[in-house]
């Protein structure tokens, strides 16, 4: 791939512990725009599993929409996931955050067991017979393991999720910051980001280093 490419960024709430984390969401679109090529956000239209307070860690007791608080991030543009069409985007990307694994899957609390939100499920099984490129930062390549069966990924050194992988038939790869994990056979590639101990300049490091693999296929 070159430059000019357009991208499409899948984004589950606002905030890292119940919706897509923040600097991963924006740095990858940092990361894009700076490689010359366009994105636009997507985001599921149901209910977040439950509403996070980022001060105490507690749950609060109110209810958010996961397209909605997405669009916080997106600038209020935003389109609902299911309008995705793979023909209309040269690659698909997956910013991390716990809503990846409590929003558009159920990882954070089924494990390898997980089911995966049917629209997420379409548009990276769009993506893969289209033999177009998919990226995914922090926790979210372990979601890509449950859709694209047996994807080699990194997620960095986190051992629970590394044996949820391995349950679930992929193939883990330990990388540090920064770092890329790539598989050929799904144009997959993956970064650990804040699944490891990382500042914030590590992290636009990740980013810049997936889109930039992904346009040089």
């Amino acid at each position: 791939m070159s430059e000019n490419k357009k991208f499409a960024i899948v984004l589950s709430g606002c905030g890292v512990f119940d919706g897509a984390e923040i600097h991963e969401a924006t740095l990858t679109m940092l990361a894009i725009d700076k490689a010359g090529s366009t994105y636009q956000c997507f985001a599921p239209d149901i209910e977040q599993h439950h509403v996070i307070n980022h001060i105490t860690g507690e749950e609060m007791p109110e209810k958010r929409n996961v397209l909605i608080e997405s669009a916080r991030i997106a600038r209020g543009k935003i389109k609902p996931l299911s309008e995705f069409k793979a023909t209309d985007f040269d690659a698909l990307v997956f910013p991390g955050g716990f809503g990846a694994a409590k929003n558009l899957s159920t990882l954070a609390f089924d494990g390898s067991n997980c089911k995966v939100n049917p629209e997420v499920e379409n548009a990276v099984l769009e993506m893969a017979q289209a033999n177009k490129a998919i990226g995914a930062l922090c926790i979210s390549p372990a979601v890509m393991v449950k859709i694209l069966e047996g994807a080699s990924v990194t997620i960095g050194s986190d051992q629970g999720t590394i044996d949820a992988i391995n349950a679930m038939g992929g193939s883990h790869e330990a990388k540090n910051h920064g770092e890329v994990t790539v598989d050929e056979k799904y144009n997959l590639v993956t970064t650990p980001c804040y699944m490891l101990g990382a500042s914030i300049s590590q992290i636009a490091e990740g980013a810049e280093n997936v889109i930039n693999t992904i346009l040089k296929m």
